[in-house]
Order: C-alpha cells, then sequence, then structure tokens
C-alpha cells in the first residue's frame, strides 16, 4: 500500500499514465494545426472569450499562443513554435505537426515495449543523419545577386502560398523581397514599418520607401517641408496647469490669477524659445502640444506634431536618425533627425504624415490594405512571416526545396542509416523517418488528395534518384520542385528538425507528473 506524502491537492501521475497524458496533450495539438499546413490549408476563429474579439488565423504560432492549455506537453509545444517564430518567422506550425508525429510514432514504440531511453537514442541518431542530408542537399546562391534574388523570390512565394495572400503572392513576394533588400543585410525588422488601414482590397498595398506616421500635421504649418531638421521630444507642452503637484494655491483677486497665468505662458514662451534654438524646422513630441505652444512655435516657422504615440517616436528617432530629447538646454548635445520631405498623404479617408529621404536609407514602410479588419491583421501576419525568413535568408543564404522534397529526401537518409543500426533503437530511426514522411503526407490529405498514393510514388521517386521531386499541390501529382520553384529557407527547415526533435525527446523522457497545489489565501 503507498502512503501518500504530498499535501492536499498535489497530484502525481507515473509511469504509463503520466505518458499517456503527455502522448494525448501533444497529439490533439498536432491534430489541431495540422489541418492549417501547407498552401491548401484551412483556416481557424478565434474567438475570444472575454472580449468577443474574433480573429481568422492559420499561422500556427497565433493559433497555439491564443489557446489556454492545461496539459503540460502541450505547452512544450507551443513554446517550440514560439521559439520558432521568434527565431525564424515561418514554419511555426511545421514544427508542431512534427514534432507530434514523433510522438505518435514513440507511442506505438513504448506499446511494444521499447524503453524511452532506446527511442530517444535512435531519434538522435536519425536526426543526425537527417540535418546531415538536409546539408547536402542545400544550394547557396548568395554571391550571385540575379540567381539570389530569384530566390528569395521563391522563397517568399512559397512562404506565402500557404498564407491569405496566396491569391496575389506574386505580387506581396515582390513588394517582401524589395523591402528586405533595402535592409542591406541587416535583419532589425523595425525599419520595416507596417500600417494596416481598412478599406480598398489587398493588391491596393504597396511599399513606400521613408516613413509614415499614422498623425497629422497642427494647424497652420506648412503641409509641406523640405529639407526636415527634427527633434523628436518626449515632454509635456501644456499651459494651463500650474506645476506644483498636489498643491493648492489661493489667490484674493483676478489679477493674481492673471499674473499666475502670465508666469505659466512666460515659462512656456521661453521653453519654445529653447525648442527653437536648435535650429530646427519640425518638432514631434510624444505628448499633447496645447494651442498656445503650438501657434509660438508655428511663429517660429516650425512645424509640430503632436502625439507621435512612444512606437511612433521611437521608430521616427531610428528612421531619422534622431535622439529623444525631454530637456532642451544644452543644444548642442542633441543629435536631430534628418529627411528630405515631409509631406501629408492621403490613404483611404485619412491623414497622415510622410517621411521621405530619411537618414537610415534602409527604412520604409508597408501599407496594407483590405476589406476587414480581421483579413488587415491576417495579412499582416503573413507579410511578417515572409519578412521575416526573408531577412534570416539574406544572412543564411543556403536554400533547400519545398512541397515535401526536403522531408522525402530526409526520410529516405534516415531509412538508409536504420539498415545499419543494430539493436532495437533501429525500429526507432524507422520510426523517425515514418514521422517525417507525415509532412507530405498531411500536404497531400489537406488539399483532398489521396495521400497514400501520392506519398509512395514520391518515395519511389527518389528512390530513383529524383532528388528534386516533391508534390505539385495544383496538379496533384508529383512534379520537380526545382523547376516550379517550391524553395524554402534552409535555416528555417533545419530549426524546424533540430527544435521537432529536441521537443520529442523532451517529452518522451517524461515518467512522472506533479501538479502542486495552488497557495491557498489567508482566510479562505
Amino acid at each position: 500500500m503507498s502512503s501518500n506524502i504530498f499535501g492536499a491537492e498535489a497530484t502525481e501521475e507515473r509511469n504509463e499514465s503520466a505518458r499517456l497524458s503527455s502522448f494525448v496533450g501533444a497529439l490533439a495539438l498536432g491534430d489541431l494545426v495540422k489541418s492549417t499546413l501547407g498552401p491548401k490549408g484551412m483556416n481557424k476563429i478565434l474567438q475570444s472569450a472575454s472580449t468577443g474579439e474574433v480573429n481568422v488565423t492559420n499561422d500556427g504560432a497565433t493559433i497555439l499562443k491564443s489557446i489556454q492549455l492545461d496539459n503540460a506537453a502541450a505547452k512544450i509545444l507551443v513554446n517550440i513554435s514560439k521559439v520558432q517564430d521568434d527565431e525564424v518567422g515561418d514554419g511555426t506550425t511545421s514544427v508542431c505537426v512534427l514534432a507530434s508525429e514523433l510522438l505518435r510514432e514513440a507511442e506505438q514504440l513504448v506499446m511494444a515495449r521499447i524503453h524511452p531511453q532506446t527511442i530517444v537514442e535512435g531519434y538522435r541518431i536519425a536526426s543526425t543523419t537527417a540535418l546531415q542530408a538536409l546539408e547536402k542537399a542545400a544550394i547557396d546562391n548568395g554571391s550571385d545577386s540575379e540567381k539570389f534574388r530569384k530566390d528569395l523570390m521563391n522563397i517568399a512565394r512559397t512562404t506565402l502560398s500557404s498564407k491569405v495572400l496566396a491569391q496575389d503572392k506574386d505580387y506581396f513576394a515582390n513588394l517582401a523581397v524589395d523591402a528586405v533588400l533595402r535592409l542591406k543585410g541587416s535583419t532589425d525588422l523595425e525599419h520595416i514599418q507596417i500600417i494596416k488601414k481598412v478599406g480598398g482590397k489587398l493588391t491596393d498595398s504597396y511599399l513606400d520607401e521613408g516613413f509614415i506616421l499614422d498623425k497629422t500635421i497642427a494647424v497652420n504649418c506648412p503641409k509641406r517641408l523640405e529639407k526636415a531638421k527634427i527633434l523628436i521630444a518626449n515632454t509635456s507642452m501644456d499651459t494651463d496647469k500650474i506645476k506644483i503637484f498636489g498643491a493648492r494655491v489661493k489667490v484674493d483677486g483676478t489679477g493674481k490669477l492673471a499674473e499666475l497665468e502670465r508666469a505659466e505662458r512666460e515659462k512656456m514662451k521661453a521653453k519654445v524659445a529653447a525648442i527653437a534654438s536648435h535650429g530646427i524646422n519640425c518638432f514631434v513630441n510624444r505628448q499633447l502640444i496645447y494651442n498656445y505652444p503650438e501657434s509660438l512655435l508655428a511663429e517660429h516657422g516650425i512645424m509640430s506634431i503632436e502625439h507621435a504615440d512612444f512606437e511612433g517616436v521611437e521608430r521616427l528617432s531610428l528612421v531619422t536618425g534622431g535622439e529623444i530629447a525631454s530637456t532642451f538646454d544644452r543644444p548642442d548635445l542633441v543629435k536631430l533627425g534628418k529627411c528630405d520631405l515631409i509631406e501629408e498623404i492621403m490613404i483611404g479617408e485619412d491623414r497622415l504624415i510622410k517621411f521621405s529621404g530619411v537618414a537610415a536609407g534602409e527604412a520604409c514602410t508597408v501599407v496594407i490594405r483590405g476589406s476587414t479588419t480581421q483579413m488587415v491583421d491576417e495579412a499582416e501576419r503573413s507579410l511578417h512571416d515572409a519578412l521575416s525568413v526573408l531577412s534570416q535568408t539574406v544572412k543564411e543564404t543556403r536554400t533547400v526545396l519545398g512541397g515535401g522534397c526536403s522531408e522525402m529526401l530526409m526520410a529516405c537518409a534516415v531509412d538508409e542509416t536504420a539498415r545499419k543500426v543494430e539493436g532495437k533503437k533501429a525500429i526507432a530511426v524507422e520510426a523517425f523517418s515514418r514521422a517525417l514522411r507525415q509532412i507530405p503526407t498531411i500536404l497531400a490529405d489537406n488539399a483532398g488528395y489521396d495521400s497514400s498514393d501520392l506519398v509512395t510514388k514520391l518515395r519511389a521517386a527518389h528512390y530513383d534518384g529524383q532528388s528534386d521531386a516533391g508534390l505539385d499541390m495544383f496538379e496533384g501529382k508529383i512534379g520537380s520542385m526545382r523547376e516550379l520553384g517550391v524553395t524554402e529557407s534552409y535555416k528555417l527547415k533545419r530549426q524546424v528538425v533540430i527544435s521537432a526533435s529536441e521537443a520529442a525527446e523532451m517529452i518522451l523522457r517524461v515518467d512522472t507528473i506533479l501538479r502542486a497545489a495552488p497557495r491557498r489565501r489567508e482566510g479562505a
């Protein structure tokens, strides 16, 4: 008889039941997102219980982030998809599906009385082999700019083909490649600003050089300013508050009140004079600017822009090369921002301010249009994935083929290795290759094709030496991925295999789940 050593409400699950609940959680999550995989993937509607807000998406990371989970293993899969999102930006669904397929295979092996540590060893051998095969198949066109641009276009098209932008993927692929090439090798996507405006259709979206601020220019200021010198500030520009906090002022006549007001105005006048002494012609403030200082700035011939929220001033300082100032006593120490032209533009019915010819030449803004808020949000998520993958590819220029080709290539290599492995580990190595083959199977299933027929043909083609064979998702047959231009980033694929096998290993090693009871509040 086992004595319970745990405090009230703490629970423990052991061996079989712990492993089972880990597998069940991970498989359920894999099944949830696998229908969103690939060019024919489906969307999910996420509805928030508290706000009732509706999101329509097929972005793995977004779906997984939004679900409240109780299962520990499922949470681990959510974390690997988040890491994939941060690291590469795309492939979030693939990594989750591959991890859950590895666990599905492992579950069968555990049932067949093979020890989890043996399975882990087999998986290690298999993932090493798979990664070597992937590296061997990778192609690097980094030195040839024309071919490389073609690669980037193909990667962008492949990434976007599984997203909402699939209909206009050529248009958006071009837009994303242009934006990333402007970064000149930097992976800092802060320079690419995305503005969403509902209205118009998706192809009304465009890429604009420079920076667009979603604000308006103050009254009686010119609506166009060339050779701008910009002071970016975070300071209060309101005159109708006496700046002694928590103080109450009693006056014995209206004359005294007028004196107080005059003092305030003088103070503000001095502040504006200090700002003007920087020799600027544009003043951007994070906080509000009241009418009086606004008119003073206008007298000095300075265009003022108020209430550019935190993100606005941060980005603006990054892009124009200026610093955010909050005191104005030492004009010689403040770094001003520069740009060639500031003008007001219209997008739909909204007025915005555009900064052209900014100091950071790589900066640009993508304006996304679309019919509904959900559409515009999803377009932004899709574009973010494409931009992230492209910016990573500019750094790590190797590419591999998509459409289930790389997975099948790795699976064949793993099968070869399995023949040389002795002992029960060999069974686990074979299981790894079956899990890899599940990716093209799911791609075919999502499109409504006969997956068992297609995937066996694909395997035969690879054994026959057609190393670029993959699934042609629009014809429903096997095709050459190189001719079709279905290209993916090597770094992305590599990260998917590494993360998925590590996560599967980690969950496999679980033999006990301990749940601690929540701490009680005092007096409860």
